[in-house]
Parts: C-alpha cells; structure tokens; sequence
C-alpha cells in the first residue's frame, strides 16, 4: 500500500506544474550524476587495468630477494625445493645493478638487469620487442635488449649498428687504486632489440644475459639479485607466497606482484575513492532538489494526508509514503543513470569517442571497464542520499498529520 501510495503521488498531475518539473528536474540530476560515476570509475578500473598489464609483462608473479644487501644465495637443493612447491611453473634468476653505459661520447646511467634461459616463462618482455629482436646472446657474444627511450638516449640503433655498448660497474673488491678506472670493471654489450612497456621501464632498463653480470660483479655461481617466479594458472599468489616463505625463512623476502608495486597501486585506488567521494558530494548537492520536491508535495497533499489520518493511519504510516516517494525518484534517477553510464562505456570500447591528447600514449583513446561492484557502490550510495534527503519532508509530512487532526 506504502509504494501505491508512493508511486501514485509521482506519477499524479499536480494542481501546481512546477512541482512536476522539479520533481523530473531531481530525476535528471540524479541520472546525469549516477550516468558520471559510473562512466568516471569504468575510466579508472580502464587505466589500472592497463597499467596493471603493462607492470605484470615486466614484473613476476612472486619475486624472492634478500630481506637484507643485495644479493641472495640458493643452492640447486633449494631451487628444487622451490620448483616442488605446488603452483610454481618456472623461475628465472636474475641480477641487477646499476651501471654506465658509453656508446660514442656521452655516458648513460642504466640499470642493467642480467636474465638466465628461463626469463621469458615468467614476464611477457619478449612480446614488447618493437625493433630488433629478443637476444641475451652468450659467452662467445653477450648481448641487450634495451628499454626505447634508452635506446634514444644513447644513440644506438639495434638493427643496422654492429658496434657494442661499452658497460662500466664498481668493482667489489677494491684496496687501493690510482686512476677512477681502477676502480670500474668493463664490458661490451651487442645490442640485438629495443622493448617498449611503461616509460618508467623503457628510459632505464637493459636486459642482457645474466653470466654476463656475474663475471663483471664478479658474483659466484649460485648468487643472484632476486629469484623471479611465473605460476601456474589458477594459482593463488598469496597462498604460494607464504609456501614459499615458510620453506626459505626470514632471511629471504617473498612479495606478490601486487607488493612489488603497493605504492603504484595505492595511488591508484586513492584517486578512484577520492573522485568517488568528490561526485558522492555533488550528487548531495543535487538532492537538495529532491529535498523541495518532496515538501511541495507534502503541502500539495496536505488534504490526502488528513483523510489518511482520519482513516486510522498512523505518523509512522504517512512517514513512510513520503520516504518511499524519495526512493521512487531516486530509483527511477538511478536506473536512468545507468542506461546513461553502461551507453556510454560501450560507446567509449566500440569507437573510442573520447580521444586521449597527444601521441605518446600506447592506447589512443580513454580506456574503460566496467565492474559490477561499482554498479553496487554507486547504488547503494544513491539510495542511501535519496533516503536521508526524503527524511525531513517526510517527518514534516507526519507532524502536518498531527497538526491538521488536532484542528
């Protein structure tokens, strides 16, 4: 009865046309506000879902490192231990340091991150060469892959230029010497292919064959930078993490792909929430609509809440109609939103209407992606505003009751 009530009173020619108009007026708020939420968030779940991609095809599901220094031992007993646990599908050994790199006059600042045979099992770099090709090389010739703007930046070209990039680290024994050179060990890299993934990567890294490092930090045989493991599909990575952190102990630091890059990811649903709470604030703003709708109809019904009270109806009764009535228009404002929001998103995946500005970007137009939780939230939210702006006129509503009884 509460909701027939409700809905008739919506829907109901009013002796006044402009509570009509401002009731359709808190409708199309409501729309326009719900129809931005959810196309803004599908943007952002669009980006994380894209950087997300771009940092999973350089970093490993799970990475094993030292809790302290740089670098950790394991045994082959340990790597077989590793390769036993359940989910584990292949781990590569990797070492990374910092170096400079001449090629011609100008010396560069990279890190160099030297890779074993099994690299490509547990990152997609390979899958980002945009020139050249995939090629660690070996003893007989050690060669790189280098990140595109490094590639820029040092002058390099890893198709036609045969002549090698020279590679200069710190020394880690070192008691005394006379020139800086004494200091540096120095080798020669073959460049063989370019990547491109994130700008963060491709400005400072260089892949290369991973003896090639151990020789010129003159590292032993079972020493490494960090372990970087791929998993099987269907996996759980944070029930692999504490498998494998149980077998190794405290002196070694197991971290999810998602811990590796915490920061990143943390910015990330930061600014998702506060634009959530900015367009939350806005939509309360465009309830204050719904707020004088509501009142002008309980003046307008003033002569149907007196009969409703003659009838036996109670305050809680007429209380509710009115609150009923605020969630009618909420709900008709909410769903309007949504046809707005998923048209525009499907809009937005088919023909890319709204371009991204400039030519550096790896997709041309604003990425989104569409989840039903947001659905949930933003829901939620609109009932919960419609709900606290229908309280006040309906309470008025019931009070009006009382007062014209009592006359």
């Amino acid at each position: 009865m509460i909701w027939q009530f409700a809905s008739r009173y919506f829907m109901a020619k009013k002796s006044t046309n402009a509570i009509n108009i401002i009731a359709w007026v808190s409708v199309a708020a409501i729309a326009v506000g719900v129809g931005a939420l959810i196309v803004i968030l599908s943007v952002f779940n669009g980006f994380e879902g894209l950087v997300k991609s771009l940092y999973s095809s350089f970093y490993p599901a799970i990475k094993i490192a030292a809790t302290n220094g740089k670098t950790i031992l394991l045994t082959p007993a340990q790597l077989q231990q590793i390769t036993a646990v359940p989910g584990v599908a292949h781990f590569s050994e990797v070492i990374e340091e910092k170096a400079v790199l001449r090629y011609g006059d100008e010396p560069t600042i990279a890190v160099l991150k030297g890779v074993d045979s099994n690299y490509n099992y547990v990152t997609d770099v390979k899958n980002k060469i945009v020139r050249g090709r995939f090629d660690i090389g070996d003893e007989v010739a050690y060669r790189a892959v280098l990140g595109l703007e490094l590639e820029g930046a040092l002058g390099v070209d890893v198709v036609h230029s045969l002549a090698p990039v020279t590679v200069y680290v710190p020394r880690r024994k070192v008691n005394a010497f006379v020139t800086p050179e004494d200091a540096l060990n120095n080798g020669v890299l073959y460049p063989a292919g370019t990547f491109a993934i994130q700008q963060e990567f491709n400005s400072k890294y260089v892949i290369t064959n991973i003896e090639f490092l151990r020789k010129l930090l003159e590292l032993g045989d079972n020493e490494m930078s960090a372990l970087e493991i791929g998993i099987r599909p269907g996996a759980n990575e944070n029930e692999l993490k504490v498998k494998l952190q149980q077998l190794l102990g405290a002196g070694y630091k197991v971290q999810t792909r998602y811990e590796q890059n915490q920061s990143l990811y943390a910015i990330m649903q930061t600014e998702k929430w506060a634009v959530y709470v900015i367009l939350s604030f806005i939509m309360i703003i465009a309830a204050f609509n719904m707020i004088g709708s509501l009142y002008m109809l309980v003046i307008e019904k003033q002569k149907d809440i007196t009969i409703l009270k003659a009838m036996g109806a109670r305050k809680s009764l007429i209380m509710r109609i009115f609150l009923a009535e605020g969630l009618i228009i909420a709900g008709i404002g909410t769903l309007l939103g949504f046809t707005l929001g998923i048209a525009f998103c499907l809009l937005q995946q088919r023909f890319g209407i709204i371009k991204l500005e400039g030519t550096s970007f790896l997709v041309d137009a604003y990425p989104v992606s569409m989840h039903p939780e947001d659905f949930v939230l933003v829901f939620v939210t609109i009932m919960v505003i419609g709900l606290l702006a229908s309280l006040y006129p309906a309470r008025r509503a019931a009070i009006e009751a009382i007062a014209l009884t009592a006359t």
